[in-house]
């Protein structure tokens, strides 16, 4: 991994992009934790996520730690505070018992901890130390913050009471992708190591060999899912792994979570309000067994992280790995469903400019996308800037989920970008699109 150093007229731009960057995004934290009052900040809305108001302070003690006393050398503001928000040594069912910050308080401890991330943004130097080098621990903080942005709009998905958010719906389709797109076999280049703000799980760049396969066009819809439930798909074991029956007979699953009777249909709970499912919309809120069942039934499979990634990246034209499935530029508003700019997934269809080459739709934002993978590092992989970001998950316990979701801004999310969660977990906002292999006509095409 090379580091370049910044200096003159590109640093001055580079400061800019920061600060740019810091704002947006707690304009956004502002947002999830100002809608509600301090009783809702404070209360624990699910065992499996966190008060809202232990995201708040949680992302200025990061920010804390590796910007104002690792980056900037500066002294502690609040290191009696640290242990209450470490996520490895509090398990989230126990957070709402610590003696957390109130809002007020809180609010206080982020507003100080950015000031001084400010005053020492004007001062850095970006030379050659990794941390630094490229404003990466900048971006890393970025990233940070807009990741628990999209777990505390979880958490909202999650809470009781009437409902705070307000946005307006995605766009309406404007094609009609179906079925399935081939992707050739062949080699494409994995990762990045070009990206300068990628994290150590995308890294490093190495080349994967891939068998021809076939990958769905969009992601599964809500109604297409629906077929899955109507033909029994909950109630046939046949369609289950071993362990995911066993978890879809504890948990009673028969349904997406937040999904109800309503009539001879289906209404959705989106943040507070109900609706009728709509067919043409991506499911959303099922887990990994749920996902693999319904593959099965439909007589595919989860695509491999690989698959994933090489639909999404790969340019027949030139060979080479882009940024996104449109190119290297930073998606827009006309490419794909993210930061929180809508409050549910867009019908399939909706972002034809966001399509790969090849055109497949939807891989970036809307729903995050289970793959067959567990998470694992990559070959060459070094942990950086610490263990505990990615290395301590590696293993068979968690599956890797791809293309962010409408809750995942911009920053957090590229074709590289890569999500691990347990193959139980449903409140995240997680679909997935099938994949099979292809037969050896196909494979001659």
């Amino acid at each position: 991994m090379t580091h370049t150093v910044t200096e003159g007229a590109d640093a001055e731009q580079l400061r800019s992009r920061i600060a740019a960057e810091l704002e947006r995004t707690r304009a956004r934290t502002a947002l999830l934790t100002e809608v509600v009052d301090d009783a809702d900040l404070m209360r624990q809305h699910s065992p499996l996520m966190s008060p809202l108001v232990w995201d708040l302070a949680h992302v200025g003690n990061q920010e804390e730690l590796w910007l104002v006393r690792d980056v900037g050398g500066r002294e502690p503001v609040r290191c009696d505070i640290d242990d209450l928000y470490d996520a490895f040594k509090q398990p989230r069912r126990d957070r709402p018992s610590l003696p957390l910050l109130p809002p007020t308080e809180a609010r206080a401890y982020v507003a100080t901890v950015r000031d001084k991330v400010f005053d020492l943004l004007d001062r850095v130097a970006f030379d050659s130390r990794p941390l630094v080098a490229d404003g990466f621990a900048f971006g890393m903080i970025v990233q940070h913050e807009q990741q628990h942005d999209e777990t505390m709009l979880a958490t909202h998905q999650l809470r009781s009471g009437p409902a705070v958010l307000q946005a307006p719906p995605p766009p309406e389709p404007t094609v009609r992708p179906a079925g399935e797109v081939l992707v050739p076999a062949g080699p494409f280049v994995m990762g990045t190591d070009a990206d300068p703000w990628a994290l150590d799980n995308e890294r490093p760049a190495h080349r994967v060999e891939l068998a021809a396969y076939l990958i769905d066009a969009a992601p599964v819809t809500n109604g297409a899912y629906a077929e899955f439930i109507a033909d029994g798909g909950y109630d046939d074991p046949r369609w289950w792994s071993e362990q995911g029956w066993l978890h879809r007979q504890e948990a009673g699953l028969s349904a997406p979570l937040h999904w109800r009777r309503d009539g001879d249909g289906w209404a959705y709970r989106r943040f507070g309000r109900w609706s009728p499912v709509r067919a043409d919309e991506p499911v959303v809120h099922v887990c990994y067994h749920e996902a693999q069942a319904y593959a099965s039934w439909a007589g595919k499979r989860l695509p491999t992280e690989a698959e994933w990634e090489k639909a999404a990246r790969w340019d027949p034209a030139t060979g080479r790995s882009r940024r996104y499935p449109w190119g290297d530029d930073d998606p827009t508003s006309a490419h794909a469903n993210l930061g929180q700019r809508h409050l549910w997934p867009a019908p399939v269809g909706a972002y034809p400019a966001g399509a790969s080459p090849l055109g497949v739709h939807q891989l970036i934002g809307d729903v995050w996308e289970w793959t067959s993978s567990t998470f694992r590092g990559y070959p060459g992989f070094v942990a950086f800037p610490y263990r505990e970001y990615s290395e301590v998950f590696f293993g068979d316990d968690y599956q890797v989920l791809r293309g962010g979701s409408f809750g995942t801004d911009r920053a957090a999310c590229r074709g590289t970008f890569r999500n691990w969660d347990y193959p139980i977990r449903r409140q995240i906002f997680s679909g997935f699109r099938c994949a099979r292999d292809a037969d050896a006509e196909q494979a001659r095409r």
